[in-house]
């Protein structure tokens, strides 16, 4: 899911009596498959509303919860299905619309298609850019987080770089949006081979993460792992290497499954390791 929660002025309250509350305690838990099985419960009661805003809600946040669990391809399909309702139901430019094409990017580049994930990321934060609403500018800057890993993933490291470094400046709370550019501009840093620097950045990282209490942290589980492996790992340290690697591997594949893009990464990355050890 995106970065950010509203803060409206009864936000807590709103929670409290939402028909998402279980399903949304249950995602922030870290019990995904529980939570997708709760909230296609709330939008199958809900689909018999008329104008409900919960059962597409319900919707967004079982895909969600099934693109946690590495279903990559069923999340993509279930955004896919409930955004035009979305767009109806919230309007082209609400904050809850943007948030749910932001999730929907960043499926896209679990998928390999980071092309088309830069390009609806930019969209999306060029739309937030513009908007009144007090959450934008944090919108904006989760959109702009998808678009940086999704640079990275096309190889071009320097522009990545310098989106990261701009959206870090314009974000002045430490928070877990904090950690992911962090880590987004630690992985721009390894993809230059300034691999010093980017292990730095994965410290820099380290210390945010810290910070966090353990929900707002577990979206992110492995990833601080992963940017000390990459980094330790171009500075030849493969000995310092593989134990971040391998740790990194097991927290996902606990969290997320074996199929989650971060899981497959840490997996990559270790038999990467293992293979340069091995005698030739």
């Amino acid at each position: 899911m995106t970065i950010f929660r509203s803060r409206g002025r009864n936000a807590g309250a709103q929670t409290t009596r939402s028909p998402l509350a279980r399903a949304t305690a249950l995602y922030r838990a870290g019990r995904y498959a529980e939570a997708e099985a709760e909230a296609r419960a709330v939008a199958e009661a809900r689909s018999v509303l008329h104008n409900d805003m919960y059962a597409p809600l319900a919707l967004s946040l079982a895909a969600s919860a099934t693109g946690a669990q590495g279903r990559h391809a069923e999340a993509l399909a279930a955004y896919d299905a409930v955004l035009p309702v979305f767009g109806r139901t919230f309007g082209a430019e609400h904050l809850q619309t943007l948030k749910l094409r932001s999730d929907r990017a960043q499926t896209l580049t679990a998928l390999d298609r980071h092309a088309e994930c830069e390009a609806e990321c930019a969209a999306v934060a060029a739309v937030a850019a513009r908007g009144a609403a007090p959450e934008m500018p944090l919108m904006e800057a989760a959109a702009r987080n998808g678009q940086i890993y999704a640079l990275n993933a096309q190889g071009r490291h320097p522009e990545a770089e310098a989106l990261a470094l701009k959206a870090l400046a314009d974000h002045s709370t430490v928070d877990r949006l904090t950690l992911v550019l962090r880590l987004g501009l630690a992985r721009s840093l390894v993809g230059q081979g300034r691999h010093a620097e980017a292990l730095a950045e994965a410290e820099r990282a380290d210390e945010v993460r810290r910070g966090l209490s353990e929900e707002q942290g577990r979206p992110e589980t492995g990833a601080v792992e992963l940017a000390f492996a990459n980094a330790l790992l171009g500075l030849d340290r493969p000995a310092e290497a593989r134990p971040a690697a391998v740790a990194a591997h097991d927290a996902c594949l606990a969290a997320f499954g074996p199929h989650h893009r971060r899981t497959v990464e840490a997996r990559t990355l270790l038999e990467r390791i293992d293979g340069a050890a091995s005698p030739r």
